[in-house]
């Protein structure tokens, strides 16, 4: 490698350290199905690092869809939607996403980071504006980064900011507020009535990122626009199918004329493979099944009501999480990647969140529920978050637990 290059990228000392003390805590193998315990190592473990929210990744059903998707498919569309890699159950799935976010018209993509890509890099240009709340997720960050607009970034949930940045912007340029439904890391959700108002105040448009909303929030699990019955409201929805739908891929939905002209100028669609047949139909059983069966959603937010009085009760720092997503705080980088893994040891998955996912002074362990959780597993792994917290002397919790 010429030295230049191996020069930077040489720079991740930090990486090296980590495994040096036995705390690096990413790429961890799992070598089962991704479930409320899998296997890790040979050993069975308690996940609660996971974002399949309704736990239907492991379903009879979905995999029997998948298998019938590959016997009469294949395993790969060998094409972009473009051109030859479009399905009958491409347009069968399109069909039912649009429906259930109350949407004319939705386009499929083979990831949900692609479908952000897509949608913010194509509907503004040089003369326009993109609005964003400063946690809004990495792949709308990148999207509106390739649209060439100038890009204005507003303080988390802070409306006030945010009719600050759009009081200064010009009355005919095109202005996108483009916002996560549920934050990701925080667990919050976004303060979509009066940022809708304010779009209405000032002529802006809405695209509402709901990877997180959907199947959590919502009629049957449509997400944040439905939460609020904000539907009309919002010009655009975007939604990943990896999370609560089982699958991998994502889409945009909006009225026909939007979706027509994305499928004409997203260059993350146009240049891309089209998602397989056996995540289209993953997606459509896990659809079948979320509008079908409401006790998945009823039990995700039973889970989470216990998980979070569990929590408080015992002095966790939380944040202000709303969701399924529960922030445990340690606000300390090399501390967040040792208690991941004592935890790991303990038997319990969770999730380091260090920068540049969140500020500095905010690394959490992400504990995020699922609908199949069983409230004994879920008690398992509080008492563990308290031995664990405890013997690694968290010191802004150490009073409390």
């Amino acid at each position: 490698m010429h030295k230049k290059l191996h020069d930077k990228v040489s720079w991740l000392t930090e990486v090296t350290t980590a495994k040096e003390k036995g705390i690096y805590p990413y790429f961890r193998p799992i070598s089962s199905a991704q479930d409320t315990v899998v296997m890790i190592g040979g050993k069975e473990v308690l996940m609660f690092g996971s974002n399949s929210y309704l736990g239907l990744t492991n379903h009879p059903v979905i995999k029997a869809a998948a298998r019938q998707a590959i016997e009469k498919y294949g395993t790969g569309c060998a094409g972009s939607r473009f051109l030859n890699g479009t399905l009958d159950l491409h347009l069968e799935l399109e069909k039912r996403l649009a429906s259930y976010v109350n949407k004319e018209a939705a386009i499929v993509f083979s990831t949900g980071f692609q479908a952000n890509l897509g949608a913010l890099s194509s509907f503004t240009g040089r003369n326009d504006y993109i609005i964003m709340d400063e946690y809004d997720h990495a792949s709308m960050i990148d999207g509106s980064r390739l649209s060439f607009s100038r890009v204005l970034k507003y303080r988390h949930n802070n409306m006030a900011d945010l009719e600050r940045k759009l009081q200064d912007l010009p009355e005919n340029a095109v202005k996108l507020i483009a916002v996560d439904g549920v934050f990701s890391m925080e667990g919050d959700i976004a303060r979509l009535p009066e940022i809708t108002a304010l779009a209405d105040t000032y002529g802006a448009n809405i695209m509402v990122d709901d990877a997180h909303g959907l199947g959590v929030i919502g009629e049957q699990g449509a997400g944040t626009a439905s939460h609020f019955g904000l539907d009309q409201e919002v010009d655009l929805i975007m939604g990943t199918f990896s999370k609560s739908l089982a699958s991998l891929g994502g889409f945009i939905a909006g009225d026909e004329d939007s979706i027509e002209y994305l499928k004409h100028k997203a260059r993350s669609l146009i240049f891309s493979a089209s998602m397989t047949p056996a995540a289209a139909a993953s997606t459509i059983a896990a659809l079948d099944i979320i509008q079908s069966e409401p006790e998945h959603v009823a039990n995700l937010w039973r889970n989470t009501h216990y998980a979070m009085a569990l929590l408080q009760e015992a002095g966790f720092e939380t944040g202000p999480t709303e969701t399924p997503i529960i922030p445990i705080y340690v606000r300390d980088n090399e501390k967040t990647f040792r208690v991941t893994q004592m935890l790991l040891q303990e038997g319990v998955f969770v999730n380091p969140v260090v920068p540049p996912a969140v500020p500095p002074d905010a690394t959490l362990i992400r504990f995020s529920l699922m609908a199949t959780h069983t409230l004994k597993q879920i008690e398992e792994a509080v008492d563990k978050l308290i031995k664990t917290f405890r013997k690694a002397r968290i010191s802004n919790l150490k009073e409390k637990i």
